[in-house]
């Protein structure tokens, strides 16, 4: 158990680099600290000592003399702060460096990993265990680790001070420690050894709910579903405070144990003290075990406040360490290997082998044996309910993931044999869920290709009919996208991503439901932007507004994972198939109109 705590010290310690000596330093110090603490209590007691004594003996140059000891405890004391405030300035320099280093390294790993990740990961969550457990560390680091060590080195000298005056109270005062360390062992060890890491799960599930639940408040209140709502929210609210109420109860017993022998040292110590006292004669020896019990009363507080700092000491490192292991959770997440020798790709053109793909931790395939080309210059469109593989299909070309069976190819090349950089430059994107950056539009745009000039960038947008949008807001394209500037709608952000699609001039398109949250005016923009967007180039489209993919070279219908029918809108409606009952059905939908009535 030592070993994998010093194992867990060192990974976090790791992250220091060349700082790391400083966290040894301020350990140190801290330490050092510690022990000048405690001398001012044996300076006290020798100050008292010498009064008795004069007072005894009528001799007050005894009294005068006790002063020196006065003004070493204030050195002592003096000395023990100005040390633990260097202690805590190394440590606070380290820690803050090793928090940077963890979201350093924490974000240059995340670059790598496919997009596929981010997919099951939502930034929200990894925002949280990035930025908050490198948070805990960097506390930790500079504050409870000094404490820690200071607790750790205290027991030493306590040992030493407590059998220094009298071996019989000393054992009193041992006592109470003992029975502490077998209570406090109780609280820290066993199943409550893995209780932070169950305890930032649960706050976790219900921050995420509480995320939910606030976003959702405006489509909420306009379907008064305040109730129904909530349920979720309150449903993690339950399960976390069951957990928690269930830990609290669980370290009840032990924790009062703890509390109670560690402050019930008096229990032992009168007791025996009074039993001295009765075996002792002679004034001069009553009054030095007088003075052996005010020193111990004096110094029993002080093993109080050394336990309690352990405690609270040692519950700060179970939280560091649990946030050393979700962020190495992270760092341990694999990118996809890159080809030891990459090959070019011949042409734009698009080759599915026999691919079958299951996402990770799913049962069910996703994809099952799944053929089919897109050849280049040509315009594939995917079919079908949601759920039956489309935009798996199409997140595969770019490598989110890697088949598990069969190939994707690209100009005859396995996308595994590409580089990824020279994959992604042959490859833009449109997808249904639009994300733009709190930037200009113009920086918005010009993220496809950053080398890319003003007027190129001007070009892209006018092709992506963002004319008229850009014309009515106060700045144009300079105009800041986000807080403290203006939001678009669906439709508008979806032509600015096409805008950033022409300007990359891929030669491979995907369009992912491209056109799944604009109205029939932005539409009818987006579709003219298409035009410029694909013209000779190779389209794989992916659309339920059938209306958008007629005038495709091919149309591949999928259900459960399995292409069923191909061929053209004309090929497909003759069949009299799944496509063709599709079709009937969106030609009916558009077909509706809102409160008109038919007389007869």
């Amino acid at each position: 158990m030592d070993k994998k705590k010093n194992d867990e010290l060192s990974r976090m310690f790791r992250y220091a680099g060349k700082y790391h000596g400083l966290t040894i330093l301020g350990c140190v110090l801290s330490g050092i600290s510690t022990i000048l603490s405690m001398l001012p209590f044996v300076c006290i007691w020798f100050v008292i000592r010498d009064l008795v004594h004069a007072l005894g003996q009528g001799d007050m140059t005894l009294a005068v003399s006790s002063g020196r000891y006065a003004h070493l405890a204030v050195l002592f004391s003096a000395l023990s702060i100005l040390l633990y405030f260097f202690a805590l300035n190394c440590s606070h320099l380290a820690a803050f460096r090793t928090a940077t280093n963890m979201r350093k390294e924490a974000i240059h790993h995340i670059v790598t990993l496919p997009l596929g990740y981010f997919s099951q990961n939502a930034s929200g969550r990894l925002r949280k265990i990035i930025d908050d457990n490198a948070g805990l560390t960097e506390g930790f680091l500079a504050h409870q680790l000094p404490d820690l060590t200071g607790a750790v080195v205290m027991p030493a000298a306590v040992f030493v001070l407590i059998f220094l005056f009298d071996w019989r109270l000393g054992i009193c005062c041992l006592i109470p420690m003992a029975v502490s360390v077998f209570f406090l062992k109780q609280m820290m060890g066993g199943d409550n050894a893995r209780f932070m890491s169950r305890y930032m799960t649960a706050l976790e599930g219900m921050n995420k709910e509480a995320v939910e639940y606030i976003r959702g408040i405006p489509v909420v209140k306009v379907f008064q579903q305040t109730v129904y709502s909530f349920k979720n929210f309150h449903a993690a609210i339950e399960e976390y405070e069951k957990f928690a109420s269930g830990y609290a109860v669980m370290c009840r017993v032990p924790l009062t144990g703890f509390t109670v022998t560690l402050n019930g040292a008096f229990v032992l110590l009168i007791p025996a003290a009074m039993l001295i006292l009765a075996g002792v004669s002679g004034q001069e020896a009553y009054e030095d075990a007088v003075l052996d019990f005010l020193f111990y009363a004096l110094f029993t507080p002080v093993c109080a406040t050394m336990m309690n700092r352990i405690m609270f000491a040692s519950e700060q490192l179970m939280a560091a360490k649990s946030a050393v292991s979700r962020v190495e959770a992270i760092l341990q997440e694999q990118p996809l290997p890159e080809p030891v020798s990459p090959q070019i790709p011949k042409d734009a053109s698009i080759v599915f082998q026999n691919v079958s793909f299951t996402y990770p931790g799913a049962k069910e395939k996703a994809l099952e044996q799944v053929s089919f080309e897109v050849p280049a210059g040509k315009t594939v469109a995917l079919v079908g309910a949601s759920g039956s593989g489309k935009s798996t299909a199409a997140s595969l070309i770019p490598r989110f993931y890697d088949v598990q069976e069969g190939s994707v190819l690209v100009g005859g090349v396995d996308v595994r044999n590409i580089a990824k950089h020279d994959l992604m430059e042959r490859v833009a994107f449109v997808f249904q869920n639009t994300r733009l950056f709190k930037d200009t539009l113009l920086e918005n745009i010009r993220a496809a290709r950053p080398s890319a000039s003003r007027e190129e960038v001007l070009r892209a947008a006018e092709m992506a009919r963002c004319r008229e949008m850009t014309d009515r807001l106060p700045n144009g394209l300079d105009t800041v996208v986000g807080s403290g500037g203006t939001y678009l709608s669906g439709g508008e952000n979806q032509r600015i991503a096409l805008a950033r699609a022409i300007l990359k001039d891929a030669p491979i398109i995907v369009l992912d439901e491209a056109t799944a949250f604009a109205d029939a005016e932005n539409e009818h923009q987006i579709q003219l932007a298409f035009e410029k967007l694909t013209k000779g180039k190779t389209v794989l489209m992916i659309a339920h507004r059938l209306s958008t993919i007629q005038d495709a070279d091919l149309i591949l219908v999928f259900r459960d994972g399995k292409i069923i029918e191909r061929g053209t809108q004309d090929e497909l409606l003759a069949e009299k198939g799944t496509y063709a009952a599709m079709w009937k059905d969106y030609q009916t939908s558009i077909s509706w109109k809102v409160g008109e009535v038919k007389h007869d």
